[in-house]
């Protein structure tokens, strides 16, 4: 995470605002790739997850095999509808200074391949996340934020087109990393075997292709409202405004990565706890879990959110406009989708996933629409894009909270007071003491300091106290005083 940061900066410094902000109005489904790739493959893993819960290792075979084949063809029809959809943006559409369109193409055209190559890799993420093996995910990456780190570095001391070097090199890393994944695989898992001829089955590829057919809708939905976002903010604000927005999403999701990973390994708990009918587990797993990945994940947004100017002035000492209300209102957003971060997972486990992702990709499609309207007819100032997407995520997480309720039996009136009451209170009563200790100092790093360890305590102590329930208070102390024997008894 702090080798990104400063990878952000690096690269901000070198390619200057403008540039930066055609990376990411160009490239920036690049970033995207990270998130196409592990929102795909949830559709293989509920499969291997739900049949490993069953005990069945030749069925796994199937599914891999079967997700094998569909991926392809999903990589090639895409591959397909990105050059086509190129042609639309470099010819009207982009608001794009016309002495850099040709480093923008490239950047482009690296991006196809890139985003061609990650689709076809989905069935092997799929079986990571299905046999939990997250000391994989956490040595690639740190691998993948060196090779970051390096790419900065170059684009610092080249004599060529920063842009172009930048966008190529960058593209470059996901067939990298994905490419020791596939290798991985095929070693140590024996599900990992191509042989469609003899695993192929014509059943299994009907129920995959509209599961992972109406799971692929939710996914592009989200994919084309943000990218659509980025497209409307550059025709109306420019690229200056596209380089904030790129800062924001980059601080977001580094801050993100450990929610991402808890998130990795909690998943398939719950998909196999329903394989194996065993409904109390995948409760469990669903509630706890999403307490944990919001807890875990607020605590790094505490400071920024609330000394956000002072932070992004000391890390990339003159940011571009708009950068500290875009911060803020992603951050808020972002923390919204966790409180309801594990539900859709447990629908995705039952199986029932049709009606439910058509009312998800209607409401991931309305911030692009009212956001549009409002640029075009009201003259709306480039924040709006954030604030309309926060107030429709609040209502996609109670929709998400209905069919919740309707398909996994977990209660509505429960789930409102244990998670969403309970984090909401305990993460806001540290907001406020933070900003009670910002009004009465003036921008220093002694304040920074003061705010990040008062506001963590503060956060700590009222998870414990009004986060947390008496079987979860039970269950921590339990846990520390277990952890605390064993280093006094190591210790001796």
């Amino acid at each position: 995470m702090f080798i990104s940061l400063y990878t952000t900066r690096l690269i901000l410094n070198s390619l200057g605002a403008s540039d930066f902000g055609i990376f990411n109005i160009v490239g920036g489904a690049i970033a995207m790739l990270g998130f196409l790739n592990s929102a795909m493959a949830s559709a293989t893993q509920r499969f291997m997850s739900y049949s490993e819960g069953e005990g069945d290792k030749e069925k796994q075979k199937g599914i891999f095999n079967v997700s094998f084949i569909l991926h392809f063809g999903i990589s090639i029809i895409i591959g397909i509808s990105l050059l086509i959809v190129g042609y639309f943006f470099f010819n009207g559409i982009l608001n794009i200074p016309q002495d850099r369109i040709f480093a923008a193409k490239v950047v482009y055209g690296s991006l196809i391949i890139s985003t061609m190559f990650t689709i076809m890799t989905v069935p092997y993420d799929a079986t990571m996340n299905t046999h939990e093996n997250m000391k994989y995910y956490a040595i690639v990456g740190i691998f993948e934020a060196m090779l970051k780190l390096s790419v900065a570095f170059i684009c610092v001391y080249t004599t060529f087109d920063k842009l172009i070097v930048y966008g190529s090199l960058m593209a470059c890393i996901p067939l990298v990393t994905l490419s020791i994944m596939r290798i991985y695989c095929h070693t140590h898992y024996e599900e990992c075997i191509i042989a469609p001829k003899k695993y192929f089955d014509k059943k299994l590829m009907k129920e995959m292709t509209s599961f992972a057919g109406w799971n692929l809708l939710g996914t592009m939905s989200v994919m084309i409202s943000q990218y659509g976002m980025n497209i409307i903010l550059n025709i109306f604000h420019g690229t200056i405004a596209n380089a904030a927005q790129g800062i924001s999403a980059q601080i977001n999701g580094q801050l993100s990565v450990l929610g991402g990973a808890i998130k990795k390994s909690i998943n398939p708990v719950i998909t196999k706890s329903v394989g194996a009918q065993n409904n109390e587990l995948m409760l469990k797993a669903t509630i706890w879990g999403t307490k944990i990945v919001f807890w875990s994940t607020s605590i790094c947004f505490l400071p920024l959110l609330i000394d956000t100017s002072y932070i992004l002035n000391l890390w990339l000492k003159n940011p571009p406009t708009y950068t500290v209300i875009f911060c803020r209102l992603l951050f808020i957003t972002y923390l919204i989708e966790q409180l309801t971060l594990f539900l859709p997972q447990a629908i995705f486990s039952v199986g029932k996933i049709r009606n439910c992702q058509v009312i998800f990709s209607i409401l991931n499609f309305c911030p692009i629409v009212i956001t549009y309207i409002a640029f075009q007819f009201f003259n709306a100032p480039a924040y709006t894009l954030y604030a309309v997407t926060l107030i429709v995520y609040a209502i996609r997480g109670y929709s998400i909270m209905y069919y919740a309720n309707a398909l996994c039996n977990i209660s509505l009136k429960s789930y409102l007071r244990n998670v969403i009451l309970r984090c909401s209170i305990s993460f806001t009563i540290p907001i406020l003491t933070g900003i009670i200790i910002q009004s009465f100092l003036s921008e220093s790093i002694i304040r920074l300091v003061l705010i990040i360890v008062i506001t963590t305590l503060v956060y700590c102590f009222l998870i414990f106290t009004i986060g947390s329930t008496k079987e979860e208070r039970l269950f921590y102390t339990n846990k520390i005083k277990f952890l605390s024997n064993k280093i006094m008894h190591h210790g001796n």
